[in-house]
């Protein structure tokens, strides 16, 4: 398979993937934005809506609304940034953390019975070193 047929038929698997994890998530009412939102700041601490904005490819604009929810679930705080009074940096709160966990939790569990129901050790493996390899070409 040439690498563009490769490239077909990543893309459509890991739509499917992300559509099913969506459809197995515990109803948290957060969508895709919020889910992701609280994943940058889960993953590397404290973020500005700007910041946040750069690592989901999305304008600042389009934050607004999302943040506005997740703040006022209590799932994220927003602070003044002590060094420039214009900044705001905003972080993962406890309770946004446990949501942020079950939601991992409940999408994991599915994905781990699928492969252990569906796969042979041996494709578990090769799965196992196509994550190494998706995780190396989107890290580059």
């Amino acid at each position: 398979m040439e690498a563009y047929e490769t490239a077909v038929a990543l893309r459509r698997a890991s739509t499917r993937l992300a559509l099913r994890l969506r459809a197995e998530r515990t109803g948290d009412g957060l969508g895709s934005t919020g889910v992701a939102v609280l994943g940058q700041l889960h993953r590397h601490g404290s973020l500005t809506a700007s910041e946040i904005a750069k690592a989901e490819r999305v304008q600042p604009q389009s934050l607004t609304r999302v943040l506005t929810s997740l703040e006022e679930q209590d799932l994220i705080n927003r602070r003044q940034d002590p060094q420039d009074r214009r900044r705001q940096t905003i972080e993962l709160t406890a309770t946004g953390r446990a949501l942020l966990k079950e939601h991992m939790k409940s999408s994991d569990d599915w994905l781990a019975d699928a492969i252990a129901e569906r796969l042979n050790p041996t494709e578990q493996a090769v799965l196992q070193l196509a994550t190494r390899l998706l995780d190396q070409l989107l890290d580059g």
